[in-house]
């Protein structure tokens, strides 16, 4: 099963992940603050970020970066896919429930 590692600038990261819970595109966003230091259009830019893992199902990953790509507000959104090698079952049975597939 799939986790989606996002960025996002933080007063929108809230607000995509809420969006994906509700539309049963994941089961479950954890967000984390973090400081960036990135090149963009030649430039170094240091920014306040949110990191998002995105839980969801390998069936429903497709969809989740579909929808991540249209609520994102960056051009070039950081959209990553981490897929476990080992997941504690009643953990992935709840995941499995919560994503529409």
């Amino acid at each position: 099963m799939p986790t989606a590692y996002v960025t996002a600038p933080p007063e929108a990261a809230e607000d995509i992940a809420r969006t994906l819970v509700e539309e049963e595109l994941a089961a479950c966003v954890n967000r984390l603050p973090c400081q960036s230091i990135y090149r963009w259009d030649g430039e170094v830019h240091d920014d306040d970020e949110a990191v998002m893992f995105v839980k969801t199902t390998a069936a429903g990953y497709e969809a989740l970066e579909a929808r991540l790509t249209e609520l994102h507000p960056y051009e070039v959104p950081c959209i990553e896919r981490f897929d476990e090698d080992q997941v504690l079952d009643a953990f992935a049975d709840w995941r499995a429930d919560a994503v529409e597939e």
